[in-house]
């Protein structure tokens, strides 16, 4: 080619390149406006994905504050990875303090479609976790329902639960809470860039495992989140009572105590290495609990939450947003099944496990006569791991629901029986089996459904699930039977299984057995 030609196709190239979008990858490659900037994502099979998108500015320089704006940036930021993960004592990856950090999953960038807007919030307590995993990839339910998936980081045990308002520093006031707070403001963040990402501002619904779900309840009850989402569903996660300020107080000063910091030494906290901070979160708390490290969890601080979630009724500000509550049979199967022992246990002793691992506190041999009542076939492996989920995250959603129910909010219940295919049966319908699940990730590694064809078609029926109760704000579809809301006089539940059925108050024996002791959520003393 003469020079006069390769000027004249290289000016053309040029032209052609400054008509088309910024891209990165070649002229597929996605691009986003936000507020404080453009970003540069990819296509995972047609989904549109953005990852590490920043919705708030580095904590670092601000530790124990409210989340401030994050800082605008000049040219197309690369959104092609999740963010560094919040400080905390396990090691999945970079973390930082710089970890205010959303991922987004969608059909079409400012497409107009207004689809429903789901928003996961991570598990693993208030202590740990993590929304960049990849068994919260939200590419396969957005190719499912057509919906913006969006999955979000936020501050976690000490730095965004340490409540340090008794310790004179008007700076930390909001300090019990700024993890919820962290949430609040990505939940602004979405609203404000909903329909960039081809979603309704109008139709946000909030799902959470675990700590997620106890997450969601606490913020049905904080006024700064009111009108925020539209749907909220729990997974093995509830929040009836917070922290006591006098119990928050005293987790406080005990953690001061790990770094040997005196009164005059409080300021200190603004400086030390995240390293010594998270050393201090595995102080031993004051009270009997599995996980003896210091519980961190919201905080009722007459500041940014004045009541407990879900005691002594149900919020009104919340009273409006349909519900669904969830739990799965055999919940602490994933926490106690790893110990042989419990697997094979005698009669003989079962008394003292079931003293180890029971939260409330009833008699071990009422509990175990009271069982073998209900249940005479089951051996004591199964009166152990029934006993141990119906006394923990299990009543308390019972009493959230019954707390929906007095109110008349449309909250409907569920139940996972299907059990988990792998290793021989042994895990059961475990905690976070309904995660891949409702995700329709039965594939990803870390799945611990399996990837089998029972698998897949749990995955189908619950994903549905989710996606029907975020369009219409009911969890009804063609492949469920007709499910009810909850009411008192017949607690109606949908038992996800092979045929998935609903049952008139499931567990009723054991709900009434529990019933006997007041509910002590972890933390609140």
């Amino acid at each position: 080619m003469h020079e006069p030609s390769r000027r004249r196709a290289l000016k053309a190239l040029l032209a052609a390149s400054a008509a088309a979008p910024l891209c990165g990858w070649g002229a597929a490659s996605p691009v986003a406006t936000t507020r404080s900037g453009r970003a540069r994502g990819y296509l995972d099979s047609g989904v549109r994905v953005f990852k590490g998108l920043p919705y708030g500015a580095d904590t670092a320089s601000a530790r124990f504050q409210p989340p401030r704006r994050e800082a605008p940036w000049a040219d197309v930021r690369d959104a092609l990875q999740v963010g560094p993960i919040a400080p905390q004592r396990a090691t999945a990856g970079p973390m930082s303090e710089d970890c205010l950090r959303v991922n987004v999953f969608t059909p079409g960038v400012r497409d107009g479609a207004a689809r429903p807007v789901l928003v996961y919030v991570h598990g693993g307590g208030y202590d740990s976790g993590s929304g960049g995993e990849p068994l919260y990839d939200g590419a396969n339910l957005c190719r499912r329902g057509d919906v913006v998936v969006v999955t979000v980081n936020h501050r976690l045990n000490a730095f965004g639960y340490l409540y340090l308002a008794p310790f004179g520093d008007p700076d930390w006031a909001w300090s019990g809470n700024v993890g919820q707070l962290d949430l609040i403001q990505a939940l602004r963040w979405v609203r404000e860039h909903a329909t960039e990402f081809g979603g309704d501002p109008g139709n946000v619904t909030v799902f959470g495992q675990s700590g997620g779900g106890a997450k969601i309840a606490t913020l049905m009850a904080m006024p700064a989140a009111q009108g925020l989402f539209h749907r909220a569903m729990t997974m093995s996660g509830q929040q009836v009572t917070a922290a006591g300020p006098r119990a928050a107080a005293q987790r406080a000063q005990r953690f001061l105590d790990a770094l040997g910091l005196g009164p005059d030494q409080v300021q200190r906290l603004r400086s030390l290495p995240l390293e010594r901070l998270i050393q201090a979160i595995s102080t031993r708390d004051f009270s009997r609990i599995e996980d003896t490290a210091l519980y961190f969890g919201p905080v009722l601080d007459a500041r940014s939450l004045y009541r407990h979630p879900f005691h002594p009724e149900a919020p009104a500000q919340s009273a409006a947003i349909p519900m669904l509550i969830g739990n799965t049979r055999d919940e602490t199967r994933a926490f106690l099944a790893r110990d042989p022992e419990n697997l094979a246990l005698s009669w003989d002793r079962l008394p003292d496990k079931l003293r180890d691992h029971q939260y409330v506190d009833l008699p071990v041999a009422q509990v175990i006569a009271e069982y073998r009542r209900l249940y005479p076939d089951y051996s004591p492996t199964q009166v152990f791991f029934a006993a141990t989920t119906a006394g923990r995250s299990w009543r308390a959603a019972v009493l959230e629901a019954e707390a929906r129910a007095r109110q008349g909010a449309p909250t409907w219940v569920y139940q996972l029986d299907w059990p988990s295919p792998l290793d021989g049966g042994r895990w059961g319908a475990m905690h976070t089996l309904d995660i891949p699940l409702v995700f329709d990730n039965t594939a990803q590694p870390a799945a611990r459904s399996g990837d089998g064809e029972g698998a897949r078609a749990m995955a189908a029926t619950m994903s549905d699930t989710l996606l029907a109760f975020a369009r219409h704000g009911d969890p009804n579809h063609p492949g469920l039977p007709a499910w009810p809301t909850y009411a008192l006089d017949q607690r109606a539940t949908l038992v996800f299984d092979r045929v998935s059925r609903v049952v008139l108050d499931p567990r009723g024996g054991e709900r009434r057995l529990y019933e006997q002791a007041p509910f002590v959520q972890r933390g609140t003393f």
